[in-house]
């Protein structure tokens, strides 16, 4: 079966801002590169996308006490590269189909946490919006640069 006639997977991404209106991301443990993203996964089966994204959020950072400054107007999409593909998602899929939330830390940084049961992050940080697109791998930088043309007004009202 050709890459193009795989479905995209559905899923959900969160870009949390602090007080300072900066932006969490973190590092994969599985890259040797230095590819930082934020908080993203799959939408389980019958899982509303903001349940999801909250679902998320927990399970990658700690972090419940967040609330929704915003939605993406519409889903947005990446291709993985065509070496990716029978490797990530077992060869299923060709790519996501996100819908993403802008969302502000309520609670206390210490709140988070990336060391869990399941940990996906080595490392976290905060970065100043404008900088996502360069932290990102590349197969995903188009759609970053979408998210931060979208959730730039958010960063000062975090």
């Amino acid at each position: 079966m050709a890459r193009t006639d795989l479905p995209y997977r559905k899923g959900v991404g969160v870009m949390l801002f602090n007080a300072d209106g900066l932006v969490f991301i973190a590092k994969r443990i599985d890259m040797t590169s230095e590819a930082w993203q934020m908080p993203q996964g799959g939408i389980d089966a019958g899982e509303e996308p903001v349940t999801a994204a909250f679902r998320e959020l927990k399970e990658e950072t700690n972090v419940t006490s967040a609330s929704i400054l915003a939605q993406t107007s519409d889903w947005l999409r990446y291709d993985l590269p065509d070496e990716l593909v029978p490797i990530i998602w077992k060869g299923q899929y060709r790519g996501q189909e996100q819908l993403w939330f802008a969302m502000k830390l309520d609670g206390a940084e210490d709140e988070i946490e990336i060391e869990g049961e399941h940990a996906e992050f080595s490392e976290w940080k905060w970065t100043p919006i404008e900088t996502l697109p360069d932290l990102i791998v590349p197969f995903k930088r188009e759609l970053y640069e979408t998210l931060v043309k979208e959730f730039k007004p958010y960063a000062n009202a975090a």
